[in-house]
């Protein structure tokens, strides 16, 4: 691992001398790092070997569900209950009483591409993307497309299907809400850039131009995505992860030695980084904390 340094205030967030812990390792693609707050412990995809993960201090890495119906995305009720994207059943998943029932799953009348990645506002709405990654051989498919676009939909409970947000992106990915739930951050990993959304009344979107562009050297591309508490962005991408102000300016960058998919805010103080990085799962702490969906 190494730091490169874009602006001091990087510093302020990242210690230059930190050390790179290995959590885990010898799984196929790592993926959707969730911090449990309750439980004190870190749920994980990994999407090719069909597997959700858990991981904690106590018991180490154990397997928690297989097979997962290649689960990518999760997050977390303000319960504790996992929401999960599944790219074989192309639905957003609900656990309860130790299965997982579908929330969402078509579109006027067609099915959902594979739901890749979700948040949860704090209205409870459920903000989740869905590019076509799921429905490749390996990866939940083969499965054919239905849906001519790869948008980004909202899925509140009682609702009989997802609203449409957004429907330009070529392939949406990561999704990071602001922490006073008025603006939405969302990145196209093709584009390889994050465009920025007002969030107005009942879900209506305004903006959504592009606040970054995320182009360099090293495997990756813009994928998973969280906000400190002040803010600033931290999307994976060329390298490994990116940390990016609110304006859009680049402070820093953590170079990882595999492709990087994503990453979440963990342990009590939530100044922990668990980064999911192929076959890896990695621990960083870090100067500034972030929030985890209990929070």
């Amino acid at each position: 691992m190494e730091f490169e340094l874009k602006d001091p205030k990087f510093e302020q967030l990242i210690n230059l001398d930190a050390n790179l812990e290995i959590i885990g390792s010898g799984f196929e693609f790592t993926e959707g790092p969730v911090w449990h707050a309750r439980q004190k412990c870190l749920y994980f995809s990994d999407i090719p070997a069909n597997t959700l993960y858990r991981y904690s201090e106590v018991d180490g890495v154990t397997v928690f569900k297989k097979p997962s119906h290649f689960s990518n995305g999760l997050t977390l009720t303000k319960e504790g209950k996992i929401i999960a994207c599944e790219h074989q059943r192309r639905a957003i998943t609900l656990q309860t009483n130790g299965e997982f029932i579908i929330l969402a799953y078509r579109y006027q009348g067609k099915r959902l591409n594979s739901p890749n990645d979700l948040i949860i506002s704090p209205d409870g709405a459920i903000i989740f993307s869905d590019p076509i990654y799921g429905l490749r051989e390996g990866l939940g498919g083969p499965a054919e497309q239905e849906l001519h676009i790869q948008g980004v939909y909202m899925y509140k409970s009682g609702m009989d299907e997802p609203k449409l947000l957004v429907d330009d992106f070529e392939r949406p990915n990561g999704l990071a809400l602001s922490h006073d739930g008025k603006t939405l951050y969302v990145d196209d990993t093709v584009r390889q850039h994050i465009r920025k959304f007002i969030v107005n009344e009942n879900w209506d979107l305004s903006g959504g131009e592009a606040l970054a562009k995320l182009w360099g050297e090293g495997e990756g591309r813009p994928d998973g995505m969280k906000l400190d508490i002040n803010g600033n962005i931290f999307c994976t991408g060329p390298g490994g992860i990116w940390v990016i102000n609110p304006k859009g300016a680049l402070l820093g960058k953590i170079h990882l030695p595999q492709k990087t998919a994503n990453l979440a805010w963990g342990d009590d103080d939530r100044k922990s980084l668990y980064i999911t990085s192929s076959s890896f799962l990695y621990r960083l702490r870090c100067k500034i904390s972030g929030k985890s969906p209990m929070d």
